[in-house]
């Protein structure tokens, strides 16, 4: 390994130990590392301590023109921050070229809401005479009653749910646990899927701590899940595209609509920050917006 290889290597641990991210975001902050790395060593720079705001400007400017997005973009500035920071503390650079880095300018785009006809139709979509369907069901209620990540989904295992108590112990980012409140929907679902398809799933397979199985009795995948997702969508006729963050936007929004409280919304999300939270006030108006616009007689 060279001193850009060490360095790089380096920081992921730090991270990965110290602030506990998830490995989806240790993927994303080391590949964004290795481009910038690259285009660095490209330049005939011996170390990170030779560059300057101006080289990683440069950097940018190359990302933008490979046709980057400017959230992509965002993302870069973050990690090379971020990265720089960490050198600098470990006393492997003198000084930190992003200080007066700025982030571009991003449009704020609203998360995709289904309505409540869509929900029950989305729900309504697996075929209850199979182990399947019944397991679909009660995934499908789980993360429209909870608002939790797929990759939170997946990773439950059955101790994590308790029916009689109604409520769910879920594992987000960083290892940070949080207890959700489940609704009579998810509760009857739930109890369906263990009471009779788990055990139809799992048949004689080794056993599994897993909530949700496949077909060979092993916990499901991420991707498995967003097939399945896509697949129930399409035959309950939703039109707009169709992921798993859609159940969890359409969660904040209606309870929100439906005057839940900010911080209790938060709490259920697992967001560290209530700003990140705070978008789903604002897809409300816009829905509140459209209303008034197509029902008012004036407006």
């Amino acid at each position: 390994m060279n001193v850009f290889q060490d360095a790089i290597a380096d920081y992921i641990h730090f991270i990965r130990v110290e602030r506990q991210l998830s490995d989806n975001t240790l993927v994303s902050y080391e590949r964004d590392l290795v481009s910038y790395a690259t285009f660095i060593q490209e330049q005939q720079l011996p170390s990170f301590n030779e560059v300057t705001r101006a080289m990683i400007l440069l950097h940018l400017e190359a990302l933008r023109a490979a046709g980057k997005t400017p959230r992509t973009i965002a993302r870069h500035i973050s990690s090379i921050r971020s990265f720089h920071q960490f050198l600098l503390r470990e006393k492997v650079t003198t000084t930190d070229p992003t200080v007066h880095l700025e982030m571009p300018q991003l449009e704020q785009k609203l998360p995709k809401v289904l309505s409540i006809q869509e929900i029950d139709a989305l729900i309504a979509a697996p075929n209850c005479s199979k182990a399947q369907g019944v397991r679909d069901v009660a995934m499908l209620e789980l993360l429209y009653a909870t608002g939790m990540r797929i990759s939170e989904l997946i990773e439950l295992d059955i101790s994590n749910i308790h029916l009689t108590m109604g409520f769910v112990r879920v594992f987000g980012k960083g290892g940070k646990e949080r207890i959700i409140p489940l609704g009579n929907g998810a509760i009857k679902a739930c109890e369906n899927y263990l009471g009779r398809a788990r055990y139809e799933l799992q048949g004689k397979y080794p056993k599994t701590d897993a909530l949700f199985i496949n077909r060979r009795g092993k916990r499901l995948t991420r991707q498995g899940c967003w097939k399945l997702l896509k697949e129930h969508a399409q035959a309950a006729n939703i039109q707009h595209e169709m992921t798993p963050h859609v159940l969890r936007h359409s969660f904040a929004t209606h309870l929100i609509e439906n005057g839940a409280d900010l911080r209790a919304v938060q709490e259920m999300l697992g967001h560290s920050d209530i700003s990140t939270t705070q978008i789903y006030t604002h897809v409300s108006k816009t829905r509140l917006s459209e209303v008034y616009k197509q029902f008012h007689p004036r407006a």
